[in-house]
């Protein structure tokens, strides 16, 4: 009796299609480049044989396309984490502020949406709690979509707000405060250690949009860790079970992510020790008055136009990051505007 085949699993056979699928959507790209490049070198030579200065404009679309296209498939390259091809949860909290934290949590939200929008991703919100008059105090939700967490890695930490609020009746500038939580939704059991005293289970009414079940039971679920003080929640499941066993696989994941800077700051010789983002140090700056530029201060990568990136236009930025990570993350030595 022969063995049965490893690939007939139906989990395994599923987990090939797609990666089969990305690799035929690589190959189909680099065979787009190949073409494009083609064309581009052919029009140049008739703009040279022709002296025809009318084909210009065109070839600088052609070029633009081209270098999107090339820039997008060698960023895939840069994506080799153990965890960077898997779906990513994200959790945004407001800060000290008030309602105008509470408002940048909520255009932050709308940010994070469009770019999955965009990329073709799909987004379910975990767990979320409204503002007291607007906005957003805290938002967890699950972007799904190949390499969605090798992509939004980039983005956990501190994004800091200089606006003038429409919230503030005498119109001043304000800042206002969100950090941003990022982990991969890791399918498979993590081994990673939990004990029953180190956690502490709470139950309470879910909220918001949902079903039936919404504010009638207690179905959602918030697990404290003690000895990291990491709390996770989790509402959007039908059942308590389900949300118990989605907020647990959230925890693991954060511990794991959690040793893993641990042991990046032993290989590093870093002294002291390893904590959470501070208020302190925001990644990133996203100014409207009185001029327009958002600024990564990790890599220098800024754009002037604000609108665009608040769209889901963050791309640059990501790109920005992988390269930053893939040279062992220098020191960015730039001078920040304030």
């Amino acid at each position: 009796m022969e063995a049965p085949d490893f690939w007939d699993d139906p989990a395994v056979s599923q987990e090939k299609m797609k990666r089969l699928k990305s690799l035929k959507d690589d190959v189909a790209t680099y065979a787009s480049l190949e073409e494009q490049y083609d064309d581009i070198e052919t029009m140049i030579e008739m703009g040279y044989e022709e002296n025809d200065a009318s084909l210009l404009p065109e070839i600088a679309e052609m070029m633009e396309t081209f270098e999107s296209t090339y820039e997008n498939i060698r960023m895939k390259t840069l994506l080799s984490g153990e965890y960077d091809g898997d779906n990513a949860i994200v959790s945004l909290h407001a800060g000290a502020g008030g309602t105008e934290s509470c408002d940048w949590a909520s255009m932050l939200f709308r940010m994070y949406s469009r770019w999955a929008d965009k990329k073709g991703f799909s987004l379910e919100v975990l767990d979320s709690l409204d503002g007291d008059e607007a906005g957003i105090k805290s938002i967890t939700f699950q972007v799904n979509g190949e390499n969605a967490y090798g992509y939004l890695k980039s983005e956990r930490g501190v994004h800091r707000l200089v606006r003038i609020s429409p919230f503030n009746a005498a119109g001043k500038r304000q800042t206002s405060f969100v950090s941003c939580d990022v982990m991969p939704d890791i399918e498979e059991d993590v081994d990673i250690e939990i004990k029953d005293d180190d956690i502490r289970i709470d139950t309470y009414r879910s909220s918001g949009a949902g079903g039936q079940h919404i504010n009638k039971t207690s179905s959602a679920i918030r697990i404290t860790h003690f000895p990291t003080g990491i709390v996770v929640q989790c509402q959007n499941e039908r059942s308590q079970h389900m949300n118990k066993d989605k907020a647990m696989q959230m925890l693991k994941a954060k511990l794991y992510l959690l040793k893993q800077e641990e042991n990046a700051a032993k290989e590093a010789g870093i002294r002291g020790e390893v904590t959470e983002i501070g208020w302190g140090n925001q990644i990133r700056s996203y100014v409207m008055q009185p001029y327009t530029m958002v600024k990564d201060h990790r890599t220098g990568v800024e754009s002037g136009n604000v609108d665009a990136v608040m769209d889901g236009g963050i791309d640059p930025f990501i790109n920005g990051y992988l390269k930053w990570q893939s040279l062992g993350c220098p020191k960015y030595m730039g001078d920040e505007k304030e």
